[in-house]
Parts: structure tokens; C-alpha cells; sequence
């Protein structure tokens, strides 16, 4: 009996030391993240054996804010069968080419992944409670609002940061947290009509301007927006661009809003001097705007011929959707960052972000549909196939320079870099920042909702 006693102390002794190998000093399971940082050291062919090993006749689950993401894992299983989607036949087929590069692939591999799109903002909700429940479904999310990502997931420690190994991109811009691709919300106006003056930022926030724009409180993106104008280097631009404005001729006067603003800056703890521009753009921005549901409906608006002399801040790629008719036209619309001389920000830039959930039931798989969504023209296709979305990877972008031609030249997207840049003649996007939306959203945010 003592012998049998020694025998089990002795088991759960050893139980115990497995236990604490996975869970780190603090007892907390490290399981996932300890294969989230060796995955980073794995090529594709290491990590992509690993997904076909541990998702093989299973199903992962997986949350994303696009619905671009189950197009994307199709192809991602297809890949690891060694097979690529025919456009011509709307088949899988084999690819030598697949199989000479991701040798390990298995044909017979029956691998799933379920792709869900939560409606009204829920997908941080959801996330968290599947995070802290005892039975774990989700694996990985593709997610955006830097805002709620930084303070619900990050902070909490709720989403783990993988970057792929062949991954070619600037970590400093994209890594942290690691991005898929960056997303353009464009100044543009109807051109038609006499006098159509859009040639500065302050020019969208004069009396009688109401450009068309989603609501701040119906998409967070757009509020997250406006935190960013009052960061030091985007509001020296909005003084940059108002000293300018106040040159042109017949330009409205906002010298008083702008000085009253200045003790707001104090009074929200803003850093720099600068933001009373911003906060005085914003507000007017915000007791201006023509409010409306969704992207898609304004472009459609924009462009009839009805609309001579509107403006709106939309999604670029909104504008790929656009039929040619009498009444409607992308020839209506002059991308207003484009126009020589314009002053002022071009809009802004939101990202949508790639992250393991910490408590992955596939965390290989997770990591491997990650590489593959941001390492192979493949996987980005879904996205990137439109103006207006840039793949973290530059060399997974395609070049979308002359898609208008002569005749449509909004659709001539001028790419990452000529938006991203922060120069003067370029597209100097306000460009989110998880970090200092966070640390502002409290303050800023209330301060807007009572404009």
C-alpha cells in the first residue's frame, strides 16, 4: 500500500512539472503562444506540414470583419492539396507549381475552416467570451478598429502577434499589432457644376459644405479618424493646410474657432499645441456632415450627375462598383488628393489586423493561413484584386495604376506608397495608430459626442 501511495505521489509529481512547462511561472497555459513564436522561425513548408498535420479531417473555426476571408481560406485549403482555383472552369485543379514549391502538400487532405462574420461590431465580444470560456472554439480573426483591438484584445492580452517569416514587409508600419492590409477612406467630389472648389482639407468643413459620411458612432473607423487628427504630426498638417487655405481667395475665416479651441486642447490632455486646429476641423466636420448608412449608397449618389458640387469621405473601392450611365458616371468624381496643389490630409487609412486568438484550438493552422494570406499573391487575391487596399507584403500587391485609364482617372490608384507618404504633393493619409487612438478614444471621444 505505501508502495502504491509513493507510485502516485510520484505520478502527480511529474503530471505537475508537464503542467507548469505549458502553463509558464504564472500558471497560465503558454501553449499557444510557445507555437505562435516557434512558428515565426518555420519557412512554408515546416509550418504548412504542421496545418496539414494537425487540421487534417477537422474543422477550424475562424471570425473575421471581412467576408473576403472565405474566399481566401478556400484557396489556402486548396494550396495545401497541392490544387489552385481555375477561374475558367470555377474548379480546383493541380498546380505543378504549388506542388514543386510545398512539396509536403497532401492530396487527400480534408482539413475545413468555418469563416464567420459577425454583424453590429460584435466580433470583440465574441472573442472575449470565447477566450474565457472552458471550451474553446475560435482559433484566429482577421479584426479592425485599433481602438477596441488595442484596449479589449491587446491590453488583455487576448490576441497573440504572429509575422510570418517570409513575410517582406515593414514591421514598423504593419507588425505591431501585424497587419493584412491597409485600407483607403478618400476625399472625392462630384466635379460638375461651376465653381467646384476642393482644393484643401478646410475646404470640406466651410459653411454650407455637408459632405456625405457614415456616422462616427455607426463605424468606429471613422472615429478613430478624428482621435488621429489631434496626434502632433497630423494636427502641424491641419495648421500647415489652414495657413495655406486662408490665402485662397474667397476662403472663410475660422481664426476665433481655431484660438477657442486651445484650451480644449489643455482640457483633453493633448500633447501638442497644434491640435486646436484639429479639434476646430473636427468639430465643424461633425455639426456638418451629411450622415448616411453605408459607403455604397453615397458613391452611388456621388456620381449621378444630380450631385454636381457634393462631397463625401468614402471607401475608395466603392467606387469599382459603379455603373456607367446617363445619369451616372465615374467621370463625375475628382479624387481630391489628386489634383495638383492640394493641401491638407487625402483622408485616412484603417487597417484590418491578423491575430491568433491566445486560446487557439489550431494554433498551427491559425499561422499558417496567416503566411499564406500575406506571403503569396494567392491568399491576398480576395483583397487585392480592388483600388484602395494594400497587402502588408508589398510585393503581394497588384499594380492598379491605370485601371481607369484616360477615361476614368479617379480609378487610377496611385498605390501604398504615394498614399501612405507624408510629403507635401502626396496622399498624406491619416493613418491609425492602435496605440494613441487608445490612449486618447476616452477623453476626445466624449468630447465629440457632445458636439
Amino acid at each position: 500500500m505505501a508502495n502504491s501511495k509513493k507510485i502516485l505521489t510520484l505520478g502527480i509529481s511529474v503530471l505537475t512539472v508537464m503542467t507548469l512547462a505549458s502553463c509558464g511561472s504564472s500558471g497560465e497555459d503558454t501553449r499557444v503562444a510557445d507555437i505562435v513564436a516557434e512558428a515565426e522561425k518555420m519557412d512554408r513548408n515546416e509550418l504548412y506540414a504542421k496545418a496539414i498535420e494537425e487540421l487534417d479531417g477537422k474543422t477550424m473555426e475562424a471570425v473575421g470583419n471581412s467576408s473576403r476571408g472565405k474566399t481566401a481560406k478556400e484557396y489556402f485549403l486548396a494550396y495545401l492539396q497541392g490544387k489552385k482555383y481555375d477561374s475558367s472552369t470555377q474548379t480546383y485543379v493541380v498546380d505543378e507549381a504549388i506542388r514543386q514549391e510545398f512539396p509536403g502538400y497532401k492530396e487527400d487532405f480534408s482539413g475545413k475552416i468555418n469563416w464567420s462574420q459577425p454583424k453590429n461590431n460584435k466580433i470583440f465580444s465574441q472573442i472575449s467570451a470565447d477566450v474565457r470560456a472552458s471550451n474553446h472554439v475560435l482559433s484566429m480573426t482577421l479584426i479592425q478598429d485599433g481602438n477596441q483591438i488595442q484596449s479589449k484584445m491587446l491590453n488583455t492580452g487576448y490576441l497573440l502577434n504572429y509575422i510570418p517569416k517570409e513575410w517582406a514587409g515593414s514591421e514598423e508600419d504593419n507588425g505591431h499589432p501585424f497587419a493584412l492590409q491597409s485600407l483607403n477612406k478618400v476625399f472625392m467630389f462630384n466635379n460638375l457644376g461651376e465653381n467646384v472648389d476642393y482644393s484643401n482639407v478646410w475646404d470640406f468643413v466651410e459653411d454650407g459644405s455637408a459632405p456625405m459620411f457614415m456616422g462616427v458612432d455607426s463605424e468606429p473607423v471613422g472615429k478613430n479618424f478624428l482621435y488621429m487628427l489631434t496626434n502632433e504630426h497630423y494636427a502641424a498638417i491641419m495648421k500647415q493646410a489652414y495657413e495655406a487655405y486662408k490665402l485662397e481667395s474667397g476662403s472663410q475665416d475660422f481664426d476665433d474657432e481655431i484660438d477657442a479651441m486651445a484650451e480644449t486642447v489643455t482640457d483633453l490632455g493633448l500633447s501638442s499645441p497644434d491640435a486646436k486646429y484639429s479639434l476646430a476641423w473636427i468639430k465643424r466636420w461633425v455639426t456638418q456632415y451629411n450622415e448616411q448608412t453605408d459607403d455604397g449608397p453615397i458613391c452611388n449618389s456621388l456620381v449621378q450627375t444630380s450631385a454636381a458640387g457634393q462631397s463625401a469621405l468614402i471607401v475608395y473601392s466603392k467606387l469599382r462598383s459603379v455603373e456607367e450611365t446617363a445619369e451616372a458616371s465615374k467621370k463625375n468624381v475628382t479624387i481630391a488628393a489628386y489634383q495638383s496643389g492640394y493641401e491638407g490630409v487625402g483622408g485616412f487609412m484603417y487597417k484590418h489586423y491578423l491575430q491568433v486568438l491566445k486560446s487557439s484550438p489550431y494554433p498551427w493552422t491559425s499561422c499558417a493561413f496567416i503566411h499564406f494570406m500575406t506571403t503569396t499573391a494567392d491568399g491576398f487575391s480576395p483583397w487585392g484584386k480592388d483600388i484602395g487596399g494594400y497587402c502588408s507584403n508589398p510585393s503581394a500587391n497588384v499594380d492598379h495604376t491605370n485601371d481607369g485609364g484616360e477615361d476614368y482617372p479617379a480609378m487610377n490608384d496611385r498605390g501604398y506608397n504615394w498614399w501612405s507618404s507624408q510629403e507635401e504633393g502626396k496622399g498624406r493619409m491619416v493613418i491609425e495608430d492602435p496605440a494613441y487612438v487608445s490612449s486618447v478614444s476616452y477623453n476626445v471621444g466624449d468630447w465629440i459626442d457632445l458636439l
